[in-house]
């Protein structure tokens, strides 16, 4: 199945649970979420959250249940997800800079364990590759996470991230050039 057919049988599939939602089904909800909770997860953390990501994911899925009957699928759900999430992420951030001044030490910032050698290798390439990522400008961190991560077309990323289709695409390969010439360089 090539990915065009695979976004068409994810989307009906998305329609039928959402039918069954407007329908009363509670179960829809339940599998609704647990289809795109893992990508609104990692969408996250591309966009730099790292705390409370269960409570952003939770909140977007509120949101969502709460619009569901003005979805009008003119895009993907998970595209509209997405769209949630960046915006809830970036109030959070709004809502952070009003707070500064206050540091948390959190208990994901101890050390807890440690990692055998044979996991050297893999943990030194994804810091390279993160370090690399981090250093993209905002747009073109979350166009690349979009295409690379989660596999979205141009059209969705647009959608997304409130674009044309060819700036998501210029957003993109510059973002890929930024990435090679900095792992080239390191």
């Amino acid at each position: 199945m090539t990915g065009g057919a695979l976004r068409e049988e994810s989307n009906a599939t998305d329609s039928a649970l959402i039918a069954r939602w407007r329908a009363g089904e509670q179960s829809a909800a339940t599998a609704i979420v647990e289809r795109h909770a893992a990508a609104l997860t990692r969408f996250a953390v591309s966009l730099g959250e790292r705390t409370d990501l269960d409570e952003l994911v939770q909140d977007t899925f509120v949101r969502a249940f709460g619009a569901l009957d003005s979805f009008r699928g003119e895009s993907s759900l998970r595209t509209w997800l997405f769209t949630i999430l960046r915006r809830l992420a970036l109030d959070r951030r709004r809502a952070g800079r009003r707070q500064r001044g206050r540091v948390e030490i959190t208990e994901s910032d101890a050390v807890t364990e440690y990692s055998p050698l044979d996991g050297v290798v893999a943990q030194e390439t994804e810091t390279r590759v993160r370090r690399a990522v981090e250093r993209l400008t905002r747009m073109q961190r979350e166009v690349f996470t979009l295409r690379v991560t989660e596999g979205l077309s141009y059209k969705e990323i647009a959608d997304v991230v409130g674009s044309t289709e060819g700036a998501a695409r210029v957003h993109y390969h510059n973002a890929m050039r930024s990435v090679k010439e900095f792992l080239d360089d390191e």
